[in-house]
């Protein structure tokens, strides 16, 4: 007889003989990155060679659309519909990477190869985000062996590949493409666990606001003996704008963007609790940032000020000049609590009153809208109940993960609640070298997901 048993037990013995970290190989090997032109080819021959034919053979009717952005990745939509009275889920990931930065991953570790060392499997991608979704639809096949080819509900795969990048085109898809995407819930994978033991949903992001602060005095630079001391210095007048928009611990001073009432108390007790790991301590600095706030609540429920990069004169190559301009990119990552149309202009106000009219805001926005669906939905509630059946463990809510997923697309056009089930972990390197994913944890997700894919064909879903 089928059983939900039976299907978990078919995901663990694939991954265990090593089908799964071969296949992820695969698709590592596939240089995918969105963030250098001369691998466009790699971002369509990922959907192509490697993603459709899987789901072809799963069932899955698929089609590979242009961006509507002209300059992106294509889009992946997927569908296998069965009808009948089940639910229709809505899937989402991406198959884009960031750049390589083949020189610095460590001797023996390549971008574009996975290695196996130790509880990690490396490669760009792994974490971020082929091995997740590639995990979700590992357990899927299993169900479907289990089930003898069937589900018992309706499932629909958005895949992009322009996530590194924004998500260029993403919302016009979505909003083209509204009608053929109607679902009862968005459930998909990406981004960290609250630490690598404790099974995660979020049920949104933080989304991102960016500016440029730009203090520009003259055409080229003065010689620094003959005006040293008499001109002023743009790269000391930067840094104390910089200074004046967070304190020496990181708090921000720019209130308005800030939740207005603090942090939610509906947002206080989902977080209650909440672990903040990722098997990084030492990059933890308990006293930076908001104070009287828990770690949890730091970047679960409240904003950050990032300078992500900052610049004046020639750093590689220093002349003996006060530079003509100082430049910084900076980053508020904010909740939903917080509304971002206000930003500039709080800023603007806080510089001028803090005697800094000299600083240029420039290139002020958003990146990624924040998301989120209430922690107590119904959905969340089930999914929860779903993982903590399959993996005896206490499975922890948090109305939003701390970095930016697309989510606001498919609240704005399609009303779905959001079941984000992370498989990887804050320490994983995603964006940097030497990006991995955990095996325990991947091993844990794939089960979860074979357990929550037969769920979804059970009586009682939402």
């Amino acid at each position: 007889m089928a059983s939900r048993d039976g299907a978990v037990e078919r995901a663990l013995t694939a991954f265990d003989g090593n089908a799964f970290r071969d296949h992820l190989a695969a698709l590592i090997a596939i240089p995918s990155t969105s963030q250098d032109a001369e691998h466009a080819a790699d971002l369509r021959r990922y959907l192509d060679d490697a993603i459709r034919p899987w789901l072809q053979r799963m069932g899955f009717s698929v089609e590979i659309h242009p961006n509507p952005q002209h300059g992106h990745g294509p889009i992946l939509l997927a569908e296998r519909l069965e009808g009948g009275h089940g639910p229709t889920v809505l899937s989402y990931g991406h198959g884009d990477t960031v750049r390589g930065l083949d020189e610095q991953w460590q001797p023996g570790l390549s971008p574009w190869t996975l290695a196996e060392r130790g509880d990690r499997w490396y490669g760009r991608g792994a974490a971020d985000s082929k091995g997740q979704h590639a995990l979700n639809l590992a357990a899927l096949e299993a169900v479907l062996a289990e089930r003898d080819g069937r589900l018992g509900f309706n499932l629909k795969l958005v895949l992009e590949t322009s996530e590194e990048r924004g998500s260029p085109g993403l919302r016009a898809f979505v909003a083209l493409h509204a009608d053929r995407l109607v679902a009862d819930v968005l459930i998909a994978s990406d981004g960290p666990r609250v630490a690598p033991e404790v099974p995660t949903i979020a049920t949104g992001s933080r989304g991102t606001w960016h500016c440029d602060l730009v203090v520009a005095l003259r055409p080229g630079g003065v010689h620094s003996g003959h005006w040293g001391g008499l001109t002023a210095d743009p790269a000391i007048i930067l840094s104390h704008a910089i200074a004046c928009i967070a304190d020496v611990q990181g708090r921000i001073q720019v209130r308005d963007w800030l939740p207005p009432q603090g942090v939610p108390e509906a947002v206080r007790e989902a977080l209650y609790g909440c672990p903040v790991g990722g098997g990084e301590a030492a990059r933890t600095d308990p006293d930076w940032g908001e104070p009287d706030l828990t770690p949890a609540e730091k970047i679960y429920g409240w904003a950050s000020f990032i300078v992500l990069a900052m610049v004046s004169g020639r750093p590689d190559n220093p002349v003996n000049a006060v530079a003509p301009s100082a430049r910084a990119h900076c980053q508020v990552r904010y909740t939903a609590d917080s509304d971002p149309a206000g930003f500039e202009a709080a800023l603007r106000r806080h510089l001028d009153d803090s005697g800094f009219a000299a600083v240029r805001i420039d290139n002020a926005g958003v990146r990624m809208p924040a998301s989120r669906t209430d922690p107590g939905h119904p959905w969340v509630g089930w999914a929860a109940a779903s993982l903590q059946r399959t993996l005896g463990k206490r499975v922890q809510v948090i109305p939003n993960a701390s970095g930016g997923l697309p989510g606001d697309v498919f609240i704005d056009f399609l009303g779905v609640p959001l079941v984000w089930i992370p498989h990887s972990y804050n320490g994983c390197g995603q964006h940097g070298p030497d990006e991995h994913l955990l095996i325990g944890p991947a091993r844990e997700g794939l089960a979860a997901f074979a357990g929550l894919w037969w769920d979804l064909g059970e009586p009682g879903t939402p």
